[in-house]
């Protein structure tokens, strides 16, 4: 591997999995791009290129997950830090800060357990002298995303949708749109029957990005407008909730279909309300409410 070869390889990296693994594949980029192993006329370039392999070396451990724009590390006190891979999406992260920030000023504290708490939200300059905004977010420990269960018994997933409602009731009350309510973003506590939304990135009345792989979990109004609303929340989560089951009875795919119309007005528009009647129909198919524990 040269010299050029090692440089443009790290330039590009965005975490150290994708130099290789483990230590020899650090010994084999600092043996070529090390300021002590190179010309002078090289020692400038090389003096970048090994400070940010030590970089993504330092941090290959404490790498937590790998988001749709952002990767979350390890911070201190129970914490993590969610950096933006490219500088250009620093304004999602400021819209969730400022999501989080509202949910907790505005929004009824008792509710606080559906989504992270912002510790901090900074400005970061990197060895590039790249600007990142960064958000420091409460950790969740023994969550899970919903992307790593599978399809469930309707009556294990009623505890889900049940909760899902109150956390985007909660929001909507503070005039807060999540945006983005998917399977990675969607968080539960199997022992607890917590529920938790993460990622507020995409939060807000006017859509500035959509998880592109996910396209076709979005309502029409988000791919033809790039708007939403609180009847943009309920599609989603209904479409999640419907993902997950299997063999849901038709009285409750009856119920999904009324919150799927392509347009939002003709949608439900207060969470808290649909959970009301959401409850009418689950007691109708299940009787009273019993608590099913939930293993992944």
């Amino acid at each position: 591997m040269s010299f050029a070869e090692a440089v443009a390889r790290i330039e590009q990296a965005s975490s150290f999995a994708e130099l290789g693994a483990g230590e020899a594949a650090y010994r084999s980029y600092a043996k070529v791009v090390h300021p002590d192993a190179v010309t002078g006329a090289q020692r400038a370039t090389a003096t970048e290129a090994f400070a940010k392999l030590s970089r993504l070396y330092r941090e290959r451990s404490r790498r937590v997950a790998v988001g749709d724009v952002a990767d979350l590390v390890t911070g201190d006190r129970g914490t993590l830090v969610k950096i933006p891979r490219d500088p250009a999406d620093s304004d999602l992260m400021e819209a969730e800060a400022d999501a989080l920030r509202r949910l907790w000023d505005q929004g009824d504290p008792k509710y606080r357990p559906y989504a992270p708490m912002l510790v901090e939200s900074y400005r970061h300059e990197d060895d590039e002298r790249k600007r990142r905004r960064v958000n420091v977010l409460q950790r969740l420990d023994g969550f899970v995303p919903l992307s790593e269960v599978g399809k469930r018994d309707p009556r294990d997933v009623a505890w889900i949708w049940r909760r899902l409602l109150v956390g985007l009731g909660w929001a909507h009350r503070a005039d807060v749109v999540h945006g983005a309510v998917l399977e990675e973003h969607v968080l539960i506590h199997p022992e607890q029957h917590g529920v938790a939304l993460v990622d507020w990135c995409y939060s807000g009345t006017r859509v500035k990005a959509i998880v592109a792989r996910r396209r076709d979990a979005y309502p029409p109004e988000v791919v033809n407008d790039k708007t939403a609303g609180p009847a943009t929340d309920i599609y989603m989560a209904t479409g999640l909730m419907t993902r997950l089951m299997e063999d849901p009875p038709r009285r409750l795919r009856r119920f999904a279909d009324g919150c799927a119309y392509d347009k939002p007005r003709m949608r439900p528009q207060d969470a808290w309300r649909l959970l009301d009647e959401l409850d009418e129909v689950l007691h109708s198919l299940y009787g009273p409410r019993t608590f099913r524990p939930f293993t992944i």
